[in-house]
């Protein structure tokens, strides 16, 4: 399928309609051309509100990881970002809920192979860490955040951005000392780069 006319059907798409507090209201940003591709969770309940992923907090500080100015980080053509479930999927007791099982295998191996100038994939939690790296999905976070070496440069796990991971943060000062300033590196070789 063509690219517009697949961001078309997800734009549409509503397989877990039933399960949604809030309704269905895919929020990715996708295009071709894309060279960076951010794989997380689910949008939380601001993104669901505004229809701009990572409209929030955790965005603010993604950004400031990243390198990248906000029209940089909304620019499909650079970034593309897909989470593991492309609407809200409600409150649970510690959170948001984990993403709708339906969405992943109905849309994402269609949108990946729709991306073929990908060089980085960031991951973001465990369900895009089971999908995008499957061997480390039982390796807890902080062992593989350490061991990024192992699948870089082509993919990096991150902690998520969120200021709830702040303790995490402040645990693990090697993260922003090493990792961080690797990743902003990698991130503006490939944007700064002439396309193919």
């Amino acid at each position: 399928m063509d690219p517009i006319n697949l961001i078309e059907q997800v734009s549409k798409c509503v397989i877990c309609e039933p399960h949604l507090p809030l309704g269905a209201r895919p929020v990715i940003q996708f295009n071709a051309n894309a060279r960076i591709l951010i794989a997380g969770q689910a949008p939380g309940i601001k993104v669901h509100e505004t229809g701009k992923p990572f409209n929030d907090a955790s965005g603010n500080r993604l950004r400031e990881w990243l390198g990248l100015s906000v029209d940089e980080f909304y620019d499909p053509q650079k970034i593309a970002i897909l989470p593991m479930g492309f609407c809200y999927p409600g409150k649970g007791k510690s959170g948001d809920l984990p993403p709708r099982k339906e969405c992943a295998p109905a849309w994402r191996a269609q949108l990946l192979a729709a991306l073929p100038n990908l060089e980085l994939t960031i991951v973001l939690g465990k369900y895009a860490q089971a999908y995008h790296l499957p061997h480390t999905k039982n390796r807890p976070l902080t062992e593989l955040v350490k061991s990024w070496r192992e699948y870089w440069p082509e993919h990096l796990v991150l902690p998520h951005p969120s200021p709830r991971n702040n303790i995490w943060l402040k645990k693990n000062p090697w993260f922003a000392q090493d990792v961080l300033p690797e990743l902003a590196g990698r991130v503006a070789a490939i944007l700064n780069k002439e396309p193919q």
